[in-house]
């Protein structure tokens, strides 16, 4: 060939990276199990060197931990680098842990870069070993998986009712109109709260809230609507609803249930729906002293919950107390005031000033609070009557004498439909001098929603109230709801009509569906009369209370209480003292809610508490300021790798509990409000393919292709295609009882209990039960892909329990044995 080694002259560079099965954050442990997925990095200037590594490979604990060699080359060191980090960060290896994050770290450090190395190199750069991988197609496969093979996972939701197949569809902007027409948010934004209230009261006509993204689903579907279905509407709402007065579209219950039960930062939610639409107000509900929660707050928490409500996007926030306690709403008022936000004071609603003989609750009653409320400097008086109880008769003599006593100020109308009279009495409210009106798109109103929309549009028009409105243009909107909400299906309450008993019973709208819902699923349907017959009656023995939430809580636990245990109004007052109620209607006895109007019900209530305390005022009142620079590091220490922000500490502060289950779903099977609706409510059929962008730019396409037979661990293998690769996914079937016992797992904070370090086999043992030990002791040897590992005493003391024997294979973490700690000694 003529080849002369001294002819031969280097050209380039070449990197070779091994990729391997080991974790670089345990001292590059090796680990072992099936790959559930596995997509090398290729392309020009790309070598692989494997053994025909592939999805459903099972990777043994006995053999070398290395997967396949890629070796980058290119004319400089630079292009080298580039192309290696390139394929890298392609590779997509699921279900066993790899080197690809420290490769990753290592080849972006710009030392490595500049070739500014050395032996230390490594030692001296602990962040080298941190990884970054979300993981998201796999974790949302898991999520997929899990509903395929034990059915939905989402609560509340009707057995064996399933989403309709019609997709909704979304109606076309409009070219020759702009995609955000200004309206009131204009005004709010150039001018303030102020000028906002000077330009409803001039406008002309009247003005509609639309509550389908809050209200109207709380009341129909258990507050269950998506963010993502919200999203899709939003850009033809923007452009057809600029005039209106707001869309009602965050707080009260969406709050926690986005969180509980939904599996969304409810922040995030409003973010992304404040992008769509900058154009219309957005409105709130805020439960006064209780912000969105279900119990009071340090003072301190209100304000910084109102302060990121307002720079999120929040316009105008409803501010209401559940007793009308007016010291409960000042906190409420006060914090939106200072956060910059319009002040919408709402009175509830209870009672029927049309009857003089319904005692407390009159026509002075209501004025008196208006009052005080107009003292304290609101933008917008409310009328939130959240039962609909405000009868066309009554709703014509409260809102004009509001009209008549306070001529400049802003009143703004909430009903809901339970009995069908809403959109009588809106007409009627509006007739009398309101100037915006509470309603719902067609699709989802009426029963215990809000009025129809396209019915009080049909009522005004051609009237001095004209609200300006195109009943064609709503109705395109309105077609995307009748739609949508047959995703929802799962979710109807089953109530099918009307029902003017509400004027009895007087139980809330979101209630009502709420407890309808529960009776049909106990079996309870044929009771549902009586149960509303216990509800008034628990009301009577209240007092005679406004019911909303929390206290719509306390007359619903105590109806049960009554139905359960048989009880008549009359047995539960002269049984009080012997009684043991709930402790929702104890708390309520006690003022941790504040104080009803007229006083607490005597001597139900002394008999009720039998001496427990009692407190009079405000109860936030007394409460020292919230540490939230405590609860960042609690939160940093336990969520490590997370950046917890300011929204995320008030989720906590408000729902601890929920807040914990919403961050370890999303560790499990990361963000899913990326799934579509009908996927996320119900498992795909065998051939399904669906597509779904998991952020801009980035898009899964993923197809189900079968579901294997149960194994003898009590799992099943549901295969995918996930962009046109394969990928696996083991559930376990939990219809199936294993009879597998679950290995006992160490408590890590617990320095006696000893865990495995690593996954492997245990070769040797080298203690025994009751054997004293010094800290540093070798305890067991595991194996591992031909190395043995050590385990030593992590302190000294005598060994209580023995979980293993030679022979034994583990995973990470599992519990070897527990010792004893030996306890210091002082002389």
């Amino acid at each position: 060939m003529n080849v002369v080694q001294g002819n031969i002259q280097a050209r380039g560079t070449a990197i070779q990276c091994r990729v391997t099965c080991e974790d670089a954050e345990n001292n590059f442990t090796p680990d072992f199990g099936r790959l559930e997925a596995f997509r090398p990095g290729e392309g020009m200037g790309i070598r692989l060197d494997s053994a025909g590594t592939s999805a459903g490979l099972e990777i043994s604990s006995h053999y070398d931990s290395l997967l396949t060699k890629v070796t980058s080359h290119a004319l400089s060191w630079e292009m080298a680098i580039s192309k290696m980090r390139r394929a890298l960060v392609e590779f997509r290896i699921r279900g066993v842990k790899t080197n690809v994050p420290f490769l990753l770290n290592l080849l972006n450090h710009p030392d490595f870069v500049a070739r500014n190395t050395s032996t230390s190199f490594i030692d001296e750069n602990p962040q080298l070993f941190s990884s970054q991988s979300q993981n998201r197609a796999q974790k949302l496969s898991l999520y997929l998986a899990n509903s395929i093979v034990n059915g939905p996972s989402v609560l509340g939701a009707t057995p064996g009712v399933v989403s309709t197949s019609v997709e909704p569809i979304v109606p076309p902007l409009d070219p020759t109109k702009e995609l955000h027409p200004k309206g009131l948010r204009q005004v709010f934004l150039d001018e303030g709260p102020k000028a906002f209230a000077k330009a409803v009261r001039q406008h002309q006509g009247l003005l509609l809230t639309d509550t389908t993204w809050r209200d109207a689903h709380q009341s129909l579907l258990a507050t269950r609507l998506r963010t993502i279905d919200l999203a899709k509407i939003a850009p033809p709402t923007a452009q057809i609803q600029n005039n209106f007065y707001s869309m009602e579209m965050w707080g009260g219950a969406t709050f926690d249930v986005a969180l509980r039960f939904l599996h969304e930062c409810p922040w995030d939610r409003l973010a992304r729906l404040r992008e769509l639409v900058p154009n219309i107000p957005f409105q709130m509900l805020l439960r006064g002293a209780n912000a969105v929660g279900y119990t009071s707050y340090p003072d301190n928490v209100v304000y910084k919950f109102c302060r990121k409500s307002k720079e999120h996007g929040i316009d105008v926030f409803r501010v209401f107390d559940s007793l009308n306690y007016v010291e409960n709403l000042k906190l409420g008022i006060d914090a939106v005031g200072e956060s910059g936000g319009i002040i919408e004071a709402a009175i509830c609603y209870t009672g029927d000033v049309s009857d003089p003989a319904r005692g407390k609750y009159n026509l002075d009653y209501y004025l008196g609070l208006a009052r005080q409320l107009v003292e304290r400097g609101i933008h917008v008086l409310a009328i939130k009557d959240m039962a609909g109880l405000l009868r066309p008769q009554a709703a014509a003599i409260l809102i004009g004498a509001l009209r008549r006593e306070f001529p400049d100020l802003p009143i703004h109308v909430h009903t809901h439909d339970t009995a069908n009279t809403g959109v009588a009495s809106m007409l009627a409210c509006a007739h009398a001098g309101a100037d915006a009106v509470d309603v719902a798109m067609d699709a989802m109103s009426g029963l215990t929603s809000q009025p129809s929309m396209g019915a009080v549009v049909a009522g005004v028009q051609n009237t001095p109230l004209d609200t300006g409105v195109s009943l064609s243009s709503i109705n395109s909107i309105n077609d995307y709801w009748l739609n949508a909400r047959g995703l929802y299906a799962p979710f109807e309450s089953g109530q099918k009509s009307a029902g003017a008993d509400v004027y009895e019973h007087e139980m809330p709208g979101g209630q009502y569906t709420n407890l309808l819902f529960q009776a049909q699923s106990l079996g309870l349907a044929s009771e549902w009369p009586e149960i509303k017959k216990a509800y008034a009656a628990a009301n009577r023995v209240l007092g005679d209370i406004v019911k909303v939430t929390p206290t719509s809580k306390v007359v619903g636990d105590l109806a049960q209480f009554m139905v359960q245990n048989k009880l008549t109004e009359e047995q539960v007052v002269e049984r009080a003292a012997s009684l043991n109620f709930p402790s929702s209607v104890v708390e309520y006895l006690q003022g941790y809610l504040g104080e009803p109007a007229g006083g607490f019900p005597e001597p139900f209530r002394t008999n009720a508490l039998r001496g427990k305390p009692t407190i009079v005022g405000r109860p936030g009142a007394s409460m020292a300021p919230f540490d939230f620079d405590k609860l960042r590091a609690e939160l940093q220490q336990k969520y490590k790798g997370i950046i917890i922000r300011e929204e995320d500490l008030l989720s906590a502060v408000m729902y601890p509990k929920v807040f914990d289950e919403f961050q370890e779903f999303r560790k499990e099977f990361s963000d899913i409000s990326v799934l579509p609706t009908r996927w996320f409510l119900s498992p795909m059929p065998v051939g399904e393919e669906i597509s779904f962008d998991i952020e801009h730019g980035k898009t899964l396409i993923l197809k189900f292709v079968a579901v294997s037979d149960l194994d003898a661990n009590g799992f099943r293998h549901v295969f995918f295609e996930v962009n046109g690769l394969p990928r696996v996914v083991k559930v376990a079937d939990k219809s199936v009882v294993s009879t597998k016992v679950a290995k006992e797992k160490a408590n890590p904070d617990n320095k006696g209990s000893v865990g495995a370090p690593m996954p492997g086999v245990v070769v040797d043992l080298r203690v025994k039960e009751g054997d004293k030990v010094k800290s540093g002791a070798p305890l067991a040897v595991l194996s591992a892909m031909k190395m043995e590992t050590v385990v030593a005493a992590p302190c000294s003391g005598t060994v209580r329990r023995v979980q293993i024997k030679a022979g034994d294979n583990l995973r990470a973490g599992d519990l070897l044995m527990e010792i004893e700690q030996e306890t210091a000694k002082f002389i």
